[in-house]
């Protein structure tokens, strides 16, 4: 069976909330019919299990950086993807190979043929317990020590809740999912305390006071010892386009250089914190890794000039947090909204949120099922300058006639459709410059100068990603932006200090890039 086979039958598995059983007895018998994985093949993973309804993503990446910088190998199981499934399941930072993710299908897949046969279960495990059983036999194979797993949807009956955590984190709650959590606050904060168990400790973050309730009174009905996020003061907040820092102060002080964008992932920075010292995580190692964590799809630039912005917001609350960015950064320039939801979604609340920042508004739908065509989206809408696309790549295409700051929004399927695109024009632009042969020339330029080749090359490396193109922002790596931003602030500042710093920033990209 080839990957793209086993893509395509999990998607021919159905739309997730209309095949997923809401119970544990599916995934627990598939679990024991594979060996119990999630027990290890020698020792048991220590685990973090994430729930809650908005930043729990954000958090699980700087939790799993984090316990690199310290050590620890470590898988990362986190959901929805953007581009590819295999990003769901990460083993020390990288995404499991198609051949491990093949292996680990077949297995799961005839596990499920099986109990099939015997009418032990009485359908086909969905997609979400048939990737999470992958996951757990992924991760056990791998010998990873640590799992940061985060929650599908809910908690008390997601496939993920089948380990006993050594800590439980639950990052804010709010509106998502009714018809399936309950209309209530307080019911959605029951299903997401599910995931509490008895004597095991929790990290909240801060959360709606009714919220809280009710999870503060499980945590007593279970004796789990609490630890809020809030037992760290937060000091010195200064908040950029593309990150923040600040000074987290209990015990002990952490500057903490945050580099995902919004000021809402100062709380989801402080709740990470919190777990992984709760953990015993050091201090130094905690610093190194939020710094370093990546969360691509969540208020993720690019491309500039102008700025291409992708965020994920599809719920209330993330629509809330996406409008207070873009009323704190961008609120005197003129930008555009391509948006493109679900129907499962609320869209009224989320565009009556969203629109009225924008100049102009672009409709669109990403290639899914559920998604909400924008022509019946476009009646619900009032806005001057309304647009419809039909697809994501003729909204982009759209985009580009009249250049303005972008911002890709309203879904996270949309979200990696626009992300693919960009790799997609990034892929082609390195076809063009490779279709010869340049080392020639570079050998040439060595001899005329004497500079070495290998010398050439990093200079050359260095040069074009200093004025890379925005196609080159869109492959991830957080270091080119870094770098790009400290050559403008030392051509900006113009003295030798800042040309140092410069210098040093290129040395750090040359580093990353191992050619030293």
């Amino acid at each position: 069976m080839t990957f793209a086979d086993t893509v395509r039958f999990l998607f021919s598995l159905g739309p997730e909330l209309k095949t997923v059983k809401w119970d544990l007895d599916r995934i627990a018998r598939l679990l024991e019919e594979i060996g119990n994985p999630q027990r290890g093949l020698h020792t048991t993973p220590r685990y973090i299990h994430v729930a809650g309804t908005n930043g729990k993503g954000s958090t699980c990446a700087m939790v799993a950086s984090a316990l690199r910088v310290a050590g620890y190998r470590t898988g990362l199981y986190t959901s929805p993807h953007l581009q590819s499934p295999v990003e769901r399941i990460q083993v020390n930072g990288q995404p499991l190979g198609e051949s491990e993710w093949v292996s680990a299908f077949e297995q799961v897949h005839a596990a499920a043929e099986s109990l099939l046969a015997r009418d032990l279960i009485e359908a086909h495990p969905s997609f979400f317990e048939t990737v999470t059983a992958m996951a757990f036999l992924a991760f056990a194979r791998a010998s990873v020590e640590v799992v940061v797993l985060e929650v599908g949807l809910g908690g008390r009956l997601d496939a993920t809740n089948v380990i006993e955590p050594e800590i439980a984190v639950i990052t804010p709650i709010d509106f998502d999912h009714e018809a399936f959590l309950g209309s209530g606050i307080e019911s959605i904060a029951a299903e997401k305390a599910g995931i509490l168990k008895r004597g095991r400790p929790a990290v909240f973050a801060s959360q709606r006071p009714e919220a809280l309730k009710i999870l503060e009174h499980r945590a007593l009905e279970l004796d789990v010892p609490v630890r809020h996020s809030s037992f760290w003061r937060i000091e010195d907040l200064h908040g950029h386009k593309f990150g923040s820092k600040f000074i987290l102060t209990a015990d002990e002080e952490i500057p903490i250089d945050c580099p995902l964008a919004g000021l809402h992932q100062v709380e989801n920075a402080r709740t990470a914190v919190t777990a992984l010292s709760l953990f015993g995580v050091p201090s130094a190692a905690i610093q190194q890794g939020i710094a370093r964590a990546v969360w691509p799809g969540r208020l993720e630039r690019v491309a500039t000039n102008p700025d291409i912005i992708l965020d994920g917001a599809h719920n209330p609350a993330g629509a809330a947090a996406l409008a207070a960015y873009i009323r704190e950064f961008f609120k005197d320039e003129p930008l555009r909204i391509i948006y493109g939801a679900m129907r499962d979604k609320a869209v009224e609340e989320v565009t009556n949120t969203l629109f009225p920042l924008a100049q102009e508004v672009i409709l669109t739908a990403p290639d899914q099922p559920r998604a909400l065509s924008p022509e019946s989206l476009a009646p619900m809408i009032e806005h001057p300058a309304l647009r419809i696309a039909a697809n994501t790549e003729e909204a982009l295409r759209m985009a580009r006639e009249h250049p303005m700051t972008t911002f890709v929004t309203g879904s996270l399927f949309l979200v990696g459709e626009a992300r693919g695109l960009m790799h997609a024009n990034f892929r082609a632009e390195v076809a063009c410059y490779t279709a010869a042969d340049p080392y020639p020339t570079i050998q040439n330029l060595s001899n005329l100068t004497g500079i070495p080749v290998e010398q050439l090359i990093r200079y050359i490396l260095v040069k074009y990603a200093a004025s890379a193109s925005d196609a080159l922002l869109a492959m991830d790596p957080i270091v080119f932006r870094q770098m790009r931003e400290q050559i403008a602030r030392a051509e900006e500042e113009g003295t030798d200090a800042a040309r140092l710093r410069a210098f040093d920033a290129l040395s750090k990209i040359i580093r990353w890039l191992a050619l030293v």
